[in-house]
């Protein structure tokens, strides 16, 4: 489950470190690729409201399976297209069918209550080594193949992974009866009945903002002077960040022992502390490499944090709360990335990170805030 999520997922972010490539390949200027990138963050985020929920409405397998292969039949139009629209368009649907990893991970959290947060990790990890390991992978790939093979190439791997779980996965029955209509009902009323999943919900989509902004506008920040490094180089960053990303589920047992206060206080001071860094020393390697290893930590840490308090809501709608969760969460990496770009166009490195730097803050305030609210209703 962990590998395949981590497969699935990985399709969203092997546009980031190659955007240069594919604007020099198809001739469009920086500014007009970086949305390729936001619209598959866009498609992921929808694909979280609309389909997700379905998870506890269909049968999870059937369900899971179907998209890969709609997922399979986007990348091979995306590494065939030589048009800006298609590519576009292409990236949108490939984050919308890339929604089957996080149809797995609610699944991880019914195996078991006492260890959710330490099983939930697990599985997580698998989708951060993805998402990080695709950064590497399609760097490499590029730079040895040329772009279009990173997509022909993933097109297989998630054929092979749809196999696999078609073979391996569970019969989780459903626990949904309704209709499509009141199943989204339900859902949104989810918002309003769980204080702890509007304050995660938040502090998911501007961690995760911080992020995104942060890995699309490295990607410039790593090719323009005084750095200057090539495509590879600049993909091998994600190695640094899986390293943190392993490091990440120990949150996860932490939160298991109902310390969620003091493990978001720890994960989100370390992305802040990771973002002034870089804005002091912008142009030093070793500052760069460990605030990229402390700011993986504190944002997926963040998350694992924030899917242990949030699976612990309802134990027959974990896929609806993921649903809010997850939708929030890539709502804000669309942003994030909007305000990345759009920061990097007027002010570049200087700019991106200040910009980073509120949402830190920002994120910093919810969890202070929210533990106060808490506290009041106790």
């Amino acid at each position: 489950m962990a590998v395949s999520a981590g497969v699935i997922v990985a399709n969203i972010y092997y546009n980031q470190p190659i955007l240069k490539e594919i604007a020099n390949s198809i001739g469009v200027p920086d500014e007009q690729i970086g949305s390729v990138s936001m619209l598959a963050q866009l498609g992921y985020g929808l694909g979280m409201f609309f389909l997700l929920p379905l998870g506890d409405m269909l049968p999870r397998r059937k369900l899971i399976i179907t998209l890969c292969l709609l997922l399979c039949v986007a990348l091979l139009v995306f590494a065939t297209s030589s048009s800006l629209l298609v590519i576009r368009i292409m990236s949108f649907l490939i984050g919308l069918f890339s929604v089957p990893a996080q149809i797995i991970l609610p699944m991880a959290a019914t195996f078991g209550t006492q260890n959710r947060g330490k099983t939930v990790g697990k599985v997580f990890s698998g989708i951060l080594v993805g998402i990080l390991g695709a950064r590497v992978l399609s760097g490499l790939i590029t730079e040895w193949l040329g772009w279009r093979y990173v997509y022909g190439i993933s097109a297989g791997l998630v054929l092979v992974m749809a196999g696999m779980l078609y073979l391996h996965l569970p019969k989780i029955p459903v626990k949904f009866k309704g209709h499509y209509g009141s199943l989204l009902k339900s859902t949104l009323n989810l918002v309003f009945e769980y204080s702890i999943l509007r304050q995660a919900a938040i502090l998911g989509a501007f961690t995760f903002g911080v992020f995104c902004s942060f890995w699309t506008t490295l990607t410039f920040h790593l090719g323009s002077a005084p750095l200057n490094y090539s495509t590879g180089t600049i993909g091998s960053f994600g190695l640094i960040a899986i390293g943190g990303a392993l490091v990440a589920p120990y949150f996860g047992r932490l939160a298991d022992g109902g310390n969620t206060y003091k493990s978001l206080l720890i994960t989100v001071s370390m992305i802040i502390l990771s973002i002034l860094l870089i804005r002091v020393f912008p142009f030093s390697v070793i500052v760069l490499i460990v605030s990229v290893f402390f700011l993986d930590i504190g944002v997926q840490a963040t998350q694992i944090t924030n899917f242990t308090r949030i699976y612990s809501l309802d134990e027959k709608a974990h896929s609806r709360l993921n649903t809010i969760y997850m939708t929030a969460y890539f709502i804000g990496a669309a942003i994030g990335t909007f305000f990345g770009l759009l920061s990097w166009k007027h002010g570049q490195w200087n700019l991106s990170t200040l910009q980073m730097l509120i949402w830190s803050l920002i994120a910093l305030a919810v969890v202070i805030i929210s533990e106060k609210t808490t506290k009041k209703k106790v």
